[in-house]
C-alpha cells in the first residue's frame, strides 16, 4: 500500500475512535471530542512542518510557509465534525490528504512561491446547533451575531458552549481572514454519490455545488366518511398529494442539468383508517448546479400542484423555508484539477456535488475548486461509508500536483518534486 495512503487510512481510523458514542461515530461542535480531534490533527500538522493554531471559532489551522515569509497562501481543508452515526471519511479525508501533500514538501525541504494553509473546520454539518458551515463562516467573517444565541437540545447556547471550552464569544470576529491572505481554496472530498463508481473512475472534478430550495407544501381538501362519500364526490387531499408526488418525479426526470427533487416527508390529517384525508402536508427538496434551471423547475412543480388541486376542487399552498444559491467552482481551478486527474488516471469526469460543503462559504470570498474521490456504493453519512486505499493514493497524487502548480504560480515543478 502507498505509504501516504496508508497513513491517511490509519489516521481516519484514529479520528473515528474519537466519538461521544462508544460503538458509532458522532463528533459535534465544541464537544470534548471536537477539541480532542483538533489536538490530534494539530499534532499531525506539526509533524508535517506546519505552524499550528486553533482559531477563535474552533477551527484547527496550520501553515506551511512559502519561499517568502508572509506570502499569500493556497488554502486547503474540509471539516472534522460529523453527523450522528457517521462514516469516517466525510470531511476527514480532505484534511488528512492535505496534510500528506504538505508533508511531502516538508520531507523534501521544498517551499513554493505561495504558502499552504490547511484548516479543519469545526462545524460544517450543523449537527449540534442546527447551523451549517459554522467553521467556514467564521473564516470568511460572515458569522451572524445571532448564532451565539442558538441552543442545542440541552438548552446550551453557542456562546455558553464556547465559554465552557475556554473560548471567548466576543472574539468570534478574530477568526475572519483578510482577502489578501489566500489566493484560492481547494477541497478534496468523497463523492457521496455513485457517479464515479458507475464510470469506474477513482477521481472526478466538481463543476458546481448544487443550489437548493426546501418547501413546506400543503393540500387542503375535505375530510369525510370513508364508507359513505362516493368516489366522484371526494376531495381527498392525500390522493392529490400522491398525484403530485408522481408528477414531481416525472417532471424532474424530463429536465436536463442534473436536477433532483425529493418529497421526503408526508403527513395527513386526520390520519384515521376510516376517514378521507382532509389535509396533507409534505416537504419538497429540489437541487441543481445552476439557479436558473432550478427556479424554472420549481415554478413548473408548483404550477402542477395548482393544476391538480383546481381539477380536484382542493387548495394548495407552499412556503419556502430554506434557500441556498448554487456555487459554481472556479473554471481555472476546474481545469487545473482536471489536468492533474488526467495525469494519474487517464481521463477525468466533471460532476456536480449534490451535498453542501465548506466551499460554499469560502466561494463568497475566494475562488474554490473541489476534487471528488470515489466512495463505495455512493454511501455517506453512514458507518458503511468506505473508500479504497488505491483511490486515496491517486487522490493524494493528483491533489498534490494541483496544489503545487497553484502555489507555484501555475508553473510545473521538476519531475518527482511534488
Amino acid at each position: 500500500m502507498n505509504p501516504a495512503a496508508k497513513r491517511v487510512m490509519a489516521r481516519a481510523d484514529a479520528l473515528a475512535a474519537i466519538s461521544e458514542t462508544p460503538d458509532t461515530l458522532t463528533r459535534v461542535y465544541l464537544s470534548t471530542q471536537h477539541l480532542q480531534a483538533n489536538q490530534l490533527v494539530g499534532q499531525w500538522m506539526r509533524q508535517a512542518g506546519m505552524t499550528v493554531w486553533q482559531d477563535s471559532v474552533g477551527n484547527i489551522c496550520g501553515r506551511y510557509e512559502g519561499l517568502r515569509a508572509g506570502a499569500p497562501a493556497v488554502l486547503l481543508g474540509s471539516h472534522l465534525d460529523t453527523v450522528r452515526n457517521a462514516g469516517r471519511y466525510d470531511g476527514m479525508l480532505g484534511v488528512l490528504s492535505a496534510i500528506e501533500v504538505v508533508d511531502s514538501l516538508h520531507q523534501q525541504g521544498l517551499h513554493l512561491a505561495q504558502a499552504i494553509e490547511i484548516v479543519g473546520f469545526g462545524d460544517e454539518e450543523g449537527t449540534r446547533f442546527g447551523i451549517t458551515l459554522l467553521g467556514s463562516r467564521g473564516l470568511t467573517g460572515t458569522w451572524p451575531e445571532s448564532w451565539l444565541e442558538k441552543c442545542d437540545a440541552s438548552g446550551i447556547s453557542v456562546a455558553q458552549a464556547m465559554a465552557q471550552r475556554g473560548m471567548d464569544p466576543a472574539h468570534v470576529p478574530h477568526a475572519a481572514r483578510h482577502q489578501k491572505d489566500f489566493s484560492a481554496y481547494l477541497e478534496l472530498h468523497i463523492e457521496q454519490g455513485p457517479c464515479l463508481e458507475q464510470e469506474d473512475l477513482a477521481l472526478g472534478v466538481v463543476d458546481a455545488i448544487n443550489g437548493a430550495r426546501r418547501l413546506n407544501c400543503r393540500f387542503i381538501g375535505e375530510a369525510g366518511h370513508a364508507g359513505t362519500v362516493p368516489m366522484a364526490h371526494r376531495k381527498d387531499a392525500l390522493a392529490a398529494a400522491a398525484e403530485w408526488m408522481v408528477a414531481v418525479e416525472k417532471s424532474t426526470q424530463q429536465h436536463a442539468g442534473n436536477l433532483v427533487a425529493t418529497v421526503g416527508a408526508v403527513h395527513c390529517l386526520p390520519g384515521a383508517v376510516n376517514v378521507i384525508p382532509g389535509e396533507a402536508a409534505l416537504s419538497l427538496d429540489i437541487r441543481g448546479p445552476q439557479d436558473g434551471p432550478l427556479e424554472r423547475l420549481l415554478d413548473e412543480l408548483l404550477a402542477s400542484a395548482q393544476a391538480i388541486t383546481a381539477r380536484r376542487g382542493l387548495s394548495f399552498s407552499a412556503e419556502t423555508f430554506y434557500r441556498i444559491a448554487a456555487t459554481p467552482c472556479d473554471a481555472r481551478l476546474q481545469s487545473l484539477l482536471g489536468e492533474a486527474v488526467i495525469s494519474v488516471q487517464g481521463r477525468t469526469l466533471s460532476l456536480p456535488s449534490g451535498a453542501g460543503h465548506d466551499a460554499i462559504a469560502i466561494a463568497e470570498r475566494w475562488p474554490v475548486g473541489m476534487l471528488f474521490v470515489r466512495c463505495r456504493g455512493g454511501i455517506s453519512h453512514h458507518p458503511a461509508e468506505s473508500v479504497m486505499a488505491e483511490d486515496v493514493a491517486l487522490a493524494i497524487k493528483a491533489f498534490g500536483r494541483a496544489v503545487c502548480r497553484l502555489a507555484n504560480g501555475m508553473a510545473n515543478l521538476p519531475a518527482g518534486k511534488c
